[in-house]
């Protein structure tokens, strides 16, 4: 429809011309601002927080990312804790901005080369050792970096001083040292050949696997923040790793960390308008391999999940999504399921549960006749509608989308039987509700003056 292009020309949301609306603000004013703050004394030495804002705030040299972009990008391909925790303390401060701070100069993710990639290795390099032990390939030989020295994560392998040596997990004795690190590795004997097993040097104590946990956590954090910048949505939406990425962690939020998960799925909804589904098929280079059928599927489990925010963000992803037509082909196979779920959600006393099944129903009754029929005849969808225009919502535009998707439904000559029921209830909101008024009439007029298919017909056989 002529609407549904505008939408998909302009990013729209909800079938506006205006941009999408982004989902809050991005994360960093939490628990984790005093580790910001500490971070940021190290990189900047202007704190100084304007006057206007409430809470503490961080001033960052706006020439900070253009001189240190490359040695973020090296910091975390390193792997190593010490230069991890730097770049992503670094790279949050930079990401985030107060809702009212007058700095403007937030630096955009696209200005910063192989930065994005960088980011999304830390969390897949967390996912590679999130996996259950029953999932797990059996033992092989591990070689890569079999000469290097600790990485720093966890207690088990301590940072050396200067005139340590590298102690040998697998030997008992041959070192003159008899420092503490020593004395705890000998107090834990290891089998020979540790070094080439699957809990050998790459794989982490718990506390080792806790703070790669942070790191993935962290890294999702800032590519959520980057996410909310207009010069970001591009580059991000058309990297197909970075698509990947965000749809296996959702995949797994059954055992995956809760904030990961949740900046995941902000992630792509914030990127829903300019999302082409046909990526995942594309020659693109790809990691995961996800197709565009399992993605469908991971947003219907996201759909179906028991967190509010996360199956109304999948609510609001889908409406997102239905404005490109590309992306048809591949939602509308699981539209019973989705209209299903979408009423289920639509009678939660929440809110923003209501709006955000609302929208996507009113993006997806404009699609074609199918979808209105089925919409019609999905149990209570009509009666939950009209309870939402009835409370009624907080948001008058939510409620006026509600009275739009009953005037849809009655356009189909089809649904008239279904909606006849509903006559007395139309004609009791056309004189209660002045401000949808014009709505409800016009559908008390489609229902009672509009001739069936059959009275047609016989009119143009019959010249009546």
């Amino acid at each position: 429809m002529q609407k549904r292009e505008q939408s998909k020309q302009g990013g729209a949301s909800g079938g506006s011309a205006t941009p999408a609306a982004k989902r809050g603000r991005p994360f960093g004013s939490g628990s984790n601002s005093a580790a910001a703050a500490a971070a940021a004394a190290a990189t900047s030495g202007d704190s100084v927080a304007p006057s206007t804002l409430l809470g503490p705030s961080l001033q960052v040299h706006s020439a900070f990312a253009e001189q240190n972009n490359k040695r973020i990008v090296l910091a975390l391909q390193s792997g190593l804790k010490s230069e991890l925790t730097w770049a992503l303390n670094a790279l949050t401060l930079l990401s985030f901005k107060e809702k009212d701070e007058v700095r403007k100069d937030a630096t955009p993710l696209a200005k910063i080369p192989g930065l994005l990639d960088a980011l999304l290795q830390v969390i897949d390099d967390w996912r590679d050792i999130n996996l259950p032990r029953v999932l797990m390939k059996k033992p092989r030989v591990r070689l890569l970096g079999t000469n290097s020295t600790v990485t720093g994560f966890g207690n088990e392998y301590e940072t050396l001083s200067s005139g340590d040596s590298v102690p040998q997990p697998n030997t008992r004795s041959g070192s003159s040292n008899k420092d503490a690190s020593a004395q705890k590795i000998a107090t834990k004997p290891c089998p020979s050949g540790w070094w080439f097993e699957e809990d050998g040097i790459f794989n982490l104590d718990e506390e080792g696997r806790a703070e790669k946990q942070q790191c993935a956590v962290a890294a999702s954090n800032i590519i959520r923040n980057f996410s909310f910048m207009p010069e970001n949505e591009v580059a991000m939406g058309q990297n197909r790793h970075c698509l990947e990425t965000m749809f296996q962690c959702l995949e797994d939020y059954v055992i995956e960390d809760e904030e990961l998960v949740t900046n995941a799925l902000e992630t792509i909804m914030n990127l829903g308008p300019l999302l082409d589904l046909r990526i995942f098929s594309s020659s693109k280079p790809s990691y995961i391999k996800i197709t565009e059928k399992r993605a469908v599927q991971v947003i219907m489990g996201m759909l179906g999940s028991a967190v509010r925010t996360w199956h109304c963000a999948a609510a609001e992803l889908l409406g997102r999504l239905i404005l490109n037509p590309d992306n048809e082909p591949f939602l509308l196979p699981s539209a019973p399921q989705i209209y299903k779920r979408l009423v289920d959600i639509m009678s939660f006393p929440a809110g923003d549960a209501q709006a955000a099944a609302v929208g996507a129903l009113y993006n997806l009754a404009e699609i074609n006749m199918d979808c209105r029929l089925k919409l019609a005849s999905e149990r209570w969808a009509v009666d939950r509608l009209m309870k939402v225009i009835k409370m009624p919502h907080p948001i008058p535009e939510v409620c006026r989308k509600a009275a739009l998707i009953l005037e849809n439904l009655v356009s189909e000559p089809q649904n008239k039987p279904l909606l006849l029921a509903y006559e007395n209830a139309f004609a009791e909101m056309l004189f209660s509700e002045t401000r949808y008024s014009d709505t409800f009439a016009r559908i008390l007029y489609e229902l009672t003056s509009r001739p069936s298919n059959k009275v047609a017909s016989a009119r143009g056989i019959w010249g009546m």
